[in-house]
């Protein structure tokens, strides 16, 4: 068999392992030295090939198409530095549960530490921010290569689609010549991936039922669940347990409520655990905890200041995922039908709840009113989502969208679901998510993303020339981080702008003309109602003019509307 032959079979064997294992999406950057890989994946019409030149955006984009599809994306590069360009997207589909199949073109053996052009050191480039690693042999024509790469090839797939979900690479060196011959079809592989689920021993479940059911003053927080979580299990352990429900906007539980749930979620607690008065008289017996640690700050305070007797997580890692280390017990477990299957005989004080929807539900009027005549960031979101057709999906930045999504998205019975990246909780690669995101998404998808943030990953917007996409990109400009304008920081004037607030005076309709994107500049945030009502044609980019300063009042002065408010109620 000629070399050539030899790396043909080689490539195709190790793509036909990857649609074996449930790959149906590659990402590829272009390089010479993974000549033989693209050349594999471009030819399979049973993948769809997606093409980004940065490697940083690729990897991104990839994270992103990979939260959409609830599949493992396969990465492609070449040799060199373009590997540790994936390095940012690698750390956040870690910490975030992301399955990336990240695939890296090395030089052979022989030129690895000698020297060699484009050559540094892969094996193992990523250390412990991949669930597993391993370098492949080079193409030869002994027996156990090929049978090698296909059960590799499918242990790779398997780690990185079991719970809890996460990347993995594989370096594969090639030898020139890096030309191979085009084939039809794909290989029959005999190994088929058969995955479990992880679910609680009865022992457990049966005491866990023992503390909900003994629990007086007890509330679940949902935070932003793992990929391919039901949520009807979910709905229905709230239906059974009674509880309030603080459900972070990540969580996806405040869109398209079910209606005989709706009087348990607890949307505003931002806002209300702000409130001394409050929280002194809703201090709980028992946290139950499903999903992320939440965005917002008070509830972990909350959680900490009221130490409950009882501090229950869930998670399908047994890493005691736990920033407040208040944690009395961990149910290692994925989130699925055995939640329904519960005896659950709850105990909970009804007035304990009624204190917290009556609170939830003075906030909310005053977050509804405040929409009306307000100008800031925080109103601009409320035109955006009350304007957003049904069945959208909002991927939204880190800094302050998230924040404001998290305070002013209400509960609704609206299709409205929201998306972020939250595992690391960097601006890093926003653009190139949702784009990626929006590729995998049947849905329409709108991007909310802050002017540094945006700034930050405009070269993502180079995978427009390469795919057609379909997306809303809203940048809130306010010219700088708006969020260090709630921090310490912004009380010492020496070096703030300079260091934080880092002003660049751009505005973004250069950037649209240049990708020919529809431009929409708005100077009046009552605006972007009518225009997300607008369908567009083409991708478009809605600039939102608003000040920092401004921001920083109005929403302060919303809390302390919230916080007086509060206290008249249980006066």
């Amino acid at each position: 068999m000629s070399e050539r032959e030899l790396l043909t079979s080689y490539v195709y064997r190790l793509t036909s392992a990857l649609y074996a294992g449930g790959v149906r999406h590659v990402v590829v950057s272009p390089g010479s030295r993974s000549t033989p890989l693209a050349y594999a994946f471009a030819s399979t019409k049973e993948l769809t090939l997606h093409r980004q030149v940065d490697e940083r955006a690729a990897a991104f984009y990839a994270l992103g198409l990979a939260k959409a599809t609830n599949e493992p994306v396969v990465l492609l590069c070449t040799s060199g530095t373009a590997a540790a360009n994936y390095f940012p997207a690698i750390i956040e589909a870690k910490y975030a549960r992301v399955p990336l199949i990240i695939l890296t073109a090395d030089r052979p053996h022989e030129l690895r530490e000698v020297g060699a052009p484009q050559a540094i050191n892969q094996v193992q480039l990523y250390g412990e921010h991949v669930k597993w690693s391993v370098d492949f042999p080079i193409p030869d024509n002994a027996p156990q290569t090929l049978p090698f790469i296909t059960r590799h090839t499918a242990r790779a797939v398997m780690i990185a689609t079991t719970a809890p979900f996460g990347p993995v690479h594989i370096n594969v060196p090639f030898r020139e010549p890096l030309t191979i011959d085009f084939r039809e079809q794909l290989d029959d592989v005999d190994v088929l991936l058969h995955r479990g689920e992880l679910v609680p021993s009865v022992d457990t479940q049966h005491v866990l039922a023992t503390i909900l059911n003994d629990t007086k003053r007890g509330i679940l927080i949902v935070g932003e669940l793992p990929l391919q979580t039901d949520l009807s299990h979910v709905w229905a352990f709230i239906r059974a347990l009674k509880w309030p429900v603080l459900v972070e906007s990540l969580s996806n539980l405040r869109g398209n409520i079910p209606l005989d749930c709706r009087d348990y979620v607890i949307a505003t607690y931002d806002a209300t655990l702000k409130s001394e008065a409050f929280t002194s008289v809703v201090a709980p017996q028992t946290v139950m905890r499903i999903g992320a640690q939440p965005v917002s700050k008070f509830v972990q305070q909350f959680i900490t200041h009221a130490n409950p007797m009882h501090y229950i997580v869930v998670d399908e890692d047994p890493m005691f995922r736990d920033a407040t280390a208040m944690a009395s017990m961990i149910v290692h477990a994925q989130l699925g039908a055995w939640l329904t299957e519960l005896q659950l005989e709850p105990n909970i004080e009804e007035a304990y709840v009624h204190e917290w929807r009556d609170v939830n539900e003075l906030a909310m009027e005053y977050i509804e009113n405040y929409m009306s005549g307000a100008e800031d960031e925080g109103a601009a979101m409320c035109h955006l989502l009350a304007g957003i057709p049904e069945a959208t999906d909002v991927f939204v930045s880190s800094s302050m969208p998230i924040r404001d999504i998290d305070t002013f998205f209400l509960p609704t019975t609206c299709d409205v679901r929201i998306f972020a990246n939250r595992g690391a909780n960097g601006i890093d690669g926003v653009v190139s998510t949702a784009l990626g995101f929006s590729q995998g998404n049947k849905r329409n998808t709108v991007l909310v993303i802050g002017d540094l943030a945006f700034l930050h990953d405009t070269s993502g917007l180079l995978a427009t020339r390469y795919q057609q996409c379909d997306i809303d990109i809203v940048v809130m400009n306010n010219d700088g981080g708006g969020i260090f304008s709630y921090l310490p920081q912004a009380s010492v004037p020496q070096h703030y702008e300079q260091l934080f607030g880092t002003p660049t005076g751009l505005t973004m309709e250069q950037v649209a003309n240049m990708y020919a994107f529809e431009y929409v500049p708005i100077h009046d945030v009552s605006q972007l109602y009518d225009v997300m009502q607008q369908k567009r044609q083409r991708i478009r980019l809605i600039e939102v003019f608003t000040n920092r300063e401004d921001n920083t009042f109005a929403h302060r002065a919303l809390w302390q509307q919230i916080i007086q408010g509060v206290k008249i109620w249980q006066s």
